[in-house]
Formats: C-alpha cells, sequence, structure tokens
C-alpha cells in the first residue's frame, strides 16, 4: 500500500488541495458533526479533510475518482477508524452502494469546479438524499445557489427546490494548492424532508423552469412561450393562473410561485402536449 508522497495535482480533473486550516475548520464545525454520522466524502484529494471528519464521525466514506490518490490516501488514511476509500465517480456510483437506503448520512466536500453542480444536483434529486451538505464550490456558484427572489437562476430553483442552502464563508486562492483562478465558498444545505414545492414529476417541473429560463431577459410570458414552444397566449394564460405578472423575469420567480405556475402548466398543458416534454432532459 503506498504511503509515501503524494502525486502532483491533475488539472484534467480540477484538483486543488485545501491547505488553509482555518477554512477546514470552519467546513468541519458547517457540518454539525457527531459520532453516531456517516459522512460522504466527495475528492477527498490528499485526505486532509478525511482525517478531520474521521475525528468526528463514525463512518467516513470517501470517493476519489483518481486511483493514484485512492494508493495514496489508503496508506495516510489506516489508522484512521471508520473510513473507507472508494475508487470512483460521483457523478455515476451507484449511491446505495455507499450508504444503505435506510442509513442517514451526510456529504461534506471540497469539489472539482467542473462537476460541482452535477454532483450537487444528483446527491439533491437521488431516492435516498443527505441529511445535509456541506460543499466548496466556485463562489459564483454557491451565490448563484443561496439567491433569493430578484437573483435567482437555474441553480437556484434545483437546489432550494430540495434545502435550505446559506453561503459559510468565502475561500480565497491561496487557500489551496495550487493556487485557483478564482474565488471559492463554502455552502451549507439543509436538505428538506420533501421537496418545498408539491410536485407529481419532477422531471415535468424543471420542463417548465428550464423553459423559463431559456430566454432570462425577456418578460415571463415570452421566455415560456419560447421554452415551451407555445403561442404566447398560453404561456400569459398559464401566469394569470398562477396570479403572476407576465411582464416579470424568470429571475424574480419564488420557490411557491413556482409551485402555482406548476400547478397551472399542467392543467392547461397536459404531459406530452408542448414540445419541451419532448425534448425533456435531466436538469
Amino acid at each position: 500500500m503506498t504511503t509515501g508522497r503524494a502525486p502532483a495535482a491533475k488539472k484534467s480533473l480540477g484538483q486543488h488541495f485545501l491547505v488553509d486550516r482555518s477554512v477546514l475548520r470552519r467546513i468541519v464545525e458547517a457540518a454539525d458533526l457527531s459520532c453516531g454520522d456517516t459522512v460522504v466524502e466527495i475528492g477527498p484529494g490528499r485526505g486532509v479533510l478525511t482525517r478531520e471528519l474521521a475525528r468526528r464521525a463514525g463512518r467516513v466514506v470517501a470517493v476519489e475518482i483518481d486511483r493514484g490518490l485512492v494508493d495514496v490516501l489508503e496508506g495516510r488514511l489506516s489508522e484512521s477508524p471508520g473510513v473507507e476509500v472508494v475508487w470512483a465517480d460521483a457523478r455515476t456510483v451507484d449511491l446505495e452502494s455507499l450508504v444503505p437506503r435506510d442509513s442517514p448520512y451526510k456529504v461534506v466536500a471540497n469539489l472539482p469546479y467542473y462537476s460541482a453542480s452535477p454532483i450537487v444536483r444528483r446527491f439533491l434529486g437521488a431516492a435516498h438524499k443527505p441529511a445535509l451538505m456541506v460543499v466548496m464550490v466556485q463562489r459564483e456558484v454557491a451565490q448563484s445557489m443561496a439567491a433569493a427572489p430578484g437573483r435567482m437562476g437555474l441553480m437556484s430553483v434545483a437546489v432550494q427546490l430540495y434545502g435550505r442552502p446559506r453561503i459559510v464563508c468565502s475561500v480565497p486562492p491561496r487557500s489551496f494548492r495550487p493556487a485557483p483562478r478564482v474565488t471559492s465558498a463554502v455552502v451549507r444545505i439543509d436538505v428538506l424532508p420533501a421537496p418545498a414545492v408539491e410536485l407529481d414529476s419532477e422531471e415535468r417541473f424543471f420542463t417548465l423552469v428550464r423553459a423559463a429560463f431559456s430566454a432570462p431577459r425577456k418578460q415571463l410570458r415570452n421566455s415560456l412561450s419560447h421554452g415551451l414552444s407555445v403561442d404566447p397566449a398560453v404561456a400569459e394564460r398559464m401566469l394569470v393562473e398562477a396570479r403572476i405578472d407576465h411582464r416579470r423575469r424568470s429571475a424574480t420567480v419564488s420557490l411557491e410561485e413556482w409551485g402555482s405556475l406548476y400547478a397551472a402548466f399542467r392543467r392547461l398543458l397536459p404531459a406530452g402536449v408542448c414540445a419541451a416534454d419532448r425534448a425533456a432532459r435531466p436538469c
């Protein structure tokens, strides 16, 4: 088992290793860990955060895509009880192979920038969701996750449908080796027991949301007409039924209003009627 010097960071995998101990403490504190917790860590890198998690949690499942780092981690963490290193891609790994469906867990991670959004969405949209997520992402992504109506985007809705995000702290480039070119941020997401909006189909809900953000600078009537490929009069009727001014922009719509708009969408455009349904893809 390899215990020597860790391989250099790989640009192709977006590797930037956290070296700032104060940021490390903020991440661990935000996770509110106890000895009974199971933690899934995505991208453990050289194991600095993994060790801290192992000291506070009962079990840590560290998912690493880099085979070279897996060998190093297994050596470095051999004396840390309750740590399991898994060689896998968090975007595709079977989540139930990491944590059984009847076991609660938390996600704590310094996520690669290129895969942060799909990984967060995958865990939030999973059948077996974590109770809590504490993740490091690019600051602009963090701000989008936590945005209030007026500044919301597709990412805002995709995260806030499932949880309550808040930014814990900003993290400057000097906190990493090698230093990235952008500022990062730690986000805590308290995952809701059920989606914030009552839905019969999460896929159809995001068909609607994607349509509304297809032309975010346009008024809602026009962006919905464009995104759903329906007549502007149909889009306006949906908005009237949802009691939303058709002149507003998609960034101003709250989660509660998205729920009302989705109900109108279901009534006026049953599944399969609009072109957007036929072209539906995961959010």
